[in-house]
C-alpha cells in the first residue's frame, strides 16, 4: 500500500462520514435557529422548548434519510473490499 493510496482511503473515509451526518445535522441547525427566532419574538425563554423540536427534526430527517444513508455505506464498503482484494 502506498502513502498515497492510504491518504486517498482516509480522504474518502472523511468524506462519507460528513455525507452521512451532514442531513441530521442542517435538519438540527434549520430547527434550531427557528426556535432560537420564535424564542426571541416571543419573549418565551424555556429550555426544554428547544431540545424537543430538534430531537423530532433528527429523526424525522434520519428515517427520510436512511436508505440513502445505507447505499452510500454499501458502496463505501464495496470499494474498500474491492481495494483489499487488490492488496498485496
Amino acid at each position: 500500500m502506498t502513502q498515497q493510496l492510504a491518504i486517498e482511503i482516509c480522504k474518502n473515509a472523511m468524506w462519507t462520514a460528513l455525507l452521512v451526518a451532514a442531513p441530521m445535522l442542517v435538519a438540527g441547525l434549520v430547527v434550531g435557529i427557528v426556535v432560537s427566532l420564535f424564542q426571541s419574538v416571543t419573549q418565551i425563554h424555556e429550555m426544554t422548548l428547544t431540545f424537543i423540536p430538534k430531537i423530532l427534526a433528527v429523526v424525522v430527517v434520519l428515517i427520510l434519510a436512511l436508505p440513502w444513508i445505507i447505499n452510500l455505506l454499501l458502496a463505501y464498503t464495496t470499494e474498500l473490499f474491492a481495494l483489499m482484494s487488490t492488496l498485496k
